[in-house]
């Protein structure tokens, strides 16, 4: 059974900084595009980064600059640093099995990220 468990969220104020992980089992992660997804109150999903196997990360415009996404394949575990969090950056973060992110890609149940003084 395929798991990831996403942690890290809590508040934080504007221009701070935040360290989310996703742990994951029930697939060999290590061979895996991996990304993360957030979905504000209110919004549809929104695509944040991507990282492949071997450790190439991709960004979107909104994030690009603040976020690094990385991971440990011994340790299956995906993580998100994001630095200079702004208001609009407040969301619940999904982690999400590769690259495609239609609904019956595997997420986890999300961590809540608020950015607010």
């Amino acid at each position: 059974e395929v798991q990831l468990v996403e942690s890290g969220g809590g508040l934080v104020q504007p221009g701070g900084s935040l360290r989310l992980s996703c742990t994951a089992s029930g697939f060999p992660f290590s061979t895996y595009d991996m990304s993360w997804v957030r979905q504000a109150p209110g919004k549809g999903p929104e695509w944040v980064s991507t990282i492949t196997p071997r450790g190439r990360g991709s960004y979107a415009d909104s994030v690009k600059g603040r976020f690094t996404i990385s991971r440990d394949n011994t340790e299956n575990t995906l993580y998100l640093q994001m630095n200079s969090l702004k208001a609009e950056d407040t969301a619940v973060y999904f982690c999400v099995r590769g690259s495609d992110l239609s609904p019956s890609s595997p997420r986890g149940q999300g961590t809540q990220v608020t950015v607010s003084s």
